[in-house]
């Protein structure tokens, strides 16, 4: 009976999907304008949780606060609370409702980031995967789940979408410090990044972390004519290509080697042992050779460190004149595990530019942006989890012990004590943060299902203890 009970809540979740409830919403979602990266939209971040989010979680019998951001001119922060009972599971569901730039005139013909298009079987919009779409079929997939169970999840539930994550989540865990008692939860679950390939269902235990720095050569006070000096003066643009081949080799393998792990745990190896990689589409391509030999793609990007020139620039490119430029600069990014200490990333990497005779390159703006996280793979809540998924749609979920992008779980992680558990139901071709993001409402209804199942069990008395 119990069985045909949980199947009868997820037909209900699908049907509503079926309908075209879900993505009314998400098309309603979608039209507020909440980017978090462009000061000229900080009212829509406030409109998004006042009128797209806090109205539906009231329906469902939640009391919801917005808050003010910790953080001068960061977005607000909505928590909404369903008690049920003491000695139930209590749960913290995670999301963000701001997004990136709409980047409005790059996007395809036809298509706008604030209207919620389909095309060839996609839907296209700005947040349709990061992370409204996201978020909102965890809420939906809720709202079925109380209506199968008569008003009631048998768990206690705490939602907290804040508006910041684009920019690194700040506030946050100055919010979350201050409200210990409020959110304290047993498991965090959040549905955020890509699956591993479109075709598996996917737990992510954390995600790794970004540390941004600046390399910076500094010559003259301005350019200087390339005919009359041009050969005998250095020449700052080509100083710095050899400080980043300082650093990383032709092939792509990091030479600054206290920013790698030692070693890779053994239940990380053992969790990325089948884990394929790709499904980014035509502009993503793997190289075999690139990267740290002896390493499986998936263990490169998920157990190690990588490093990217996000950006990199002397003189004015658009606009090139006949002069040696006065100065470079280079962006980069490191993407870490918690098996490195991001606190000696810029020691180790002083000290190695100082032995390779770069002493006068300039290291500036270094820190963290989004900490790294990880919980155990073989964790009860990640298996509880695990099995659910499998138990809704029929294959095993692939589990990996960290996502290869950032996300924030390191503040529930430090601050509450709670294990992550990420559901991600987007895939790597999705094209979010670029022009074209959209969503793939095949994925999404497959989510849907999952996350009906996974509400559900958590009512049914069978989650872990708390420890």
């Amino acid at each position: 009976m119990l069985a045909d009970d949980r199947a009868r809540a997820i037909a209900t979740a699908l049907a509503r999907f079926d309908e075209g409830a879900f993505r009314e919403r998400l098309a309603r979602l979608v039209a507020i304008p909440s980017t978090s990266q462009d000061p000229a939209h900080a009212a829509d971040l406030d409109r998004y949780l006042r009128e797209g989010i806090a109205p539906w979680l009231a329906e469902m019998g939640f009391r919801v606060a917005i808050h003010p951001n910790p953080q001068a001119g960061l977005g607000p922060i909505l928590v909404a609370q369903r008690q049920e009972g003491e000695g139930l599971p209590r749960v913290l569901f995670y999301g963000h409702g701001d997004t990136v730039r709409g980047l409005d005139e790059q996007w395809s013909a036809g298509l706008s980031p604030w209207r919620l298009a389909e095309r060839d079987g996609l839907w296209y919009g700005r947040g349709t995967a990061d992370n409204k779409g996201q978020h909102a079929l965890g809420l939906a997939a809720l709202e079925a789940v109380l209506a199968a169970r008569g008003g009631r999840l048998g768990f206690n539930l705490t939602v907290l979408i804040e508006t910041a994550e684009e920019r690194g989540s700040g506030g946050l865990r100055e919010f979350v410090a201050a409200h210990r008692e409020t959110l304290a939860a047993d498991v965090l679950i959040g549905s955020d990044g890509p699956r591993v390939a479109p075709d598996r269902p996917t737990i992510a235990c954390g995600s790794r972390g970004t540390f941004h720095f600046d390399l910076v050569i500094r010559r003259r006070a301005g350019g200087v004519h390339s005919g009359h000096w041009g050969g005998i003066t250095r020449d700052p643009a080509v100083e710095l290509a050899h400080v980043l081949a300082a650093i990383c080799d032709r092939q792509g393998r990091i030479l600054v080697r206290e920013w790698l792990p030692s070693a890779i745990p053994a239940s990380v190896k053992a969790a990325l042992a089948d884990c394929p990689v790709g499904g980014g589409g035509e502009a993503a391509v793997i190289d075999p050779g690139w990267g740290e030999p002896g390493l499986s793609p998936a263990e490169k990007i998920y157990a190690w460190t990588g490093f990217i020139v996000l950006a990199m620039v002397s003189g004015k490119p658009e606009a090139p004149v006949n002069a040696v430029a006065p100065d470079a600069r280079a962006h980069c990014q490191l993407r870490y595990t918690v098996d490195v200490d991001p606190a000696r990333f810029v020691p180790a990497l002083r000290a190695h530019l100082d032995a390779a005779g770069f002493s006068d390159v300039a290291i500036e703006h270094a820190g963290v942006r989004m900490a790294a996280s990880r919980t155990d793979p073989d964790h009860p809540w990640v298996r509880f989890a695990a099995d659910s998924l499998a138990a809704s749609l029929g294959q095993p979920a692939l589990i990996l012990p960290n996502a290869s992008g950032g996300l924030p779980g390191d503040v529930f992680v430090d601050e509450l004590g709670t294990p992550l558990v990420w559901i991600p139901h987007s895939y790597n071709g999705c094209r979010q943060h670029g022009p074209d993001e959209h969503a793939d409402p095949r994925l999404l209804r497959e989510g849907m299902a999952a996350m009906a199942g996974l509400w559900w069990d958590l009512g049914q008395g069978g989650a872990p203890r708390r420890r």
